[in-house]
């Protein structure tokens, strides 16, 4: 990676992490994206599925990073859910870019949508933090049943520039992921959540996107919560809620 992609993305690469998790039931997904590069999923399926969920976490680690959120998705939210790694992290090949990215998100809806024998318009879209930035991408372009976005940025430079306000950063960035200009673009059911005390993402930068999206929207302040806390129960009892309406809608 070239130095603007070392200071976004951080990946660890296989074996790192947890690779053979207690307690989750999974399968291991491969798929190829349209320039070829071969990545890698854990899908994790629900008898009953409340809703069927591509997950996109964030910018460090790996999807085994993930295991304590996949089960809480499993078992408390009451998903189905396709988690997969971006290129370059985990067992997923190649190096990671922001176009790259965008690729390796459609790969894997392709992917979720075959296996579970559904159209891909039919999927909810989750996005953590850069996974955000990924999604806004996805549903702005391609739609989707509804669109989850968990300490999301309007776009990268906004971020940079609130850690280092004396640099030219919006001039000298080239990686955007500028979901603030993208998100009007996409109509559907929208659920946002931040945390109030987010040292990393800042917490006015989720309230600004989530101020651009169209209706129907909600917004789930999480009171004190950094970026990197775990979500609180009521949390995901929001998430929950979230979707069983989509089912109903």
């Amino acid at each position: 990676m070239i130095g603007e992609e070392r200071l976004i993305y951080y990946p660890d690469r296989y074996p790192a992490g947890i690779w053979q998790p207690e307690g989750l039931v999974y399968e291991d997904a491969w798929f190829t994206t349209d320039d070829g590069v071969r990545l890698h999923g854990w899908y994790v399926p629900h008898e009953s599925p409340r809703a069927v969920l591509l997950f996109a976490h964030g910018n460090a680690g790996n999807l085994s990073h993930r295991v304590d959120i996949l089960r809480v998705l499993h078992d408390l939210v009451g998903v189905s859910v396709l988690i997969f790694d971006y290129r370059g992290y985990g067992r997923s090949e190649g190096q990671p870019s922001e176009r790259g990215l965008y690729a390796d998100a459609r790969a894997a809806r392709r992917w979720l949508g075959e296996r579970e024998e559904i159209a891909e318009g039919a999927i909810v879209l989750l996005g953590r933090s850069l996974g955000g930035g990924v999604m806004v991408e996805l549903a702005a372009t391609d739609g989707a049943r509804a669109l989850v976005l968990e300490s999301t940025f309007t776009n990268v430079p906004d971020v940079a520039v609130g850690h280092f306000p004396l640099l030219p950063l919006r001039q000298m960035m080239h990686t955007r992921y500028d979901s603030l200009a993208k998100i009007d673009r996409y109509h559907g059911p929208l659920l946002m959540s931040h945390g109030t005390a987010d040292t990393i993402v800042p917490y006015r930068l989720g309230r600004e996107l989530f101020e651009a999206a169209g209706e129907p929207k909600q917004f789930f302040d999480i009171e004190g919560g950094d970026h990197n806390d775990p979500p609180p129960p009521a949390y995901y009892a929001a998430l929950a809620r979230f979707l069983e309406v989509l089912g109903t809608a």
